[in-house]
């Protein structure tokens, strides 16, 4: 059983930025790949960036690519997404999101994930 806690969502305008947190507990942190996920509304939820169980490696969405950063400290059981030149259609709900499987090196698949966390909201207002 893993637990995941997001925040650090918020209300900002175009071209600023917000660092989003995702809180892990239950496993041992450093064994498992991470994921970010964003859902607008009425749309489906798709991938954002994933980093490997050591964060030696990442990816990203073509649409944040260059502007959002993932990354992960291990020795806090934390996960982060770094999100800069914000857009309007950033807006979203993101969720943070647990792959178990032993040292796995990201996902971009939903189904890849065995755990979610509850979601933070994002807003950017043009």
């Amino acid at each position: 059983q893993v637990q995941l806690v997001e925040s650090g969502g918020g209300l900002v305008q175009a071209g600023g930025s917000l660092r989003l947190s995702c809180a892990a507990s239950g496993r041992t942190f450093s064994r498992y790949a991470m994921g970010w996920f964003r859902q607008a509304p009425g749309k489906e939820r798709e991938f954002v960036a994933a980093i490997s169980w050591g964060g030696q490696s990442t990816e990203y969405a073509f649409s944040v690519k260059g502007r959002f950063t993932i990354s992960r400290d291990n020795a806090k059981n934390t996960v982060f997404l770094q999100m800069n030149s914000l857009k309007p259609e950033d807006t979203a709900d993101y969720y943070c999101a647990a792959d178990l499987r032993d040292y796995g090196l990201g996902c971009r698949t939903l189904a890849c994930y065995d755990y979610w966390g509850q979601g933070t909201q994002v807003t950017v207002s043009s």
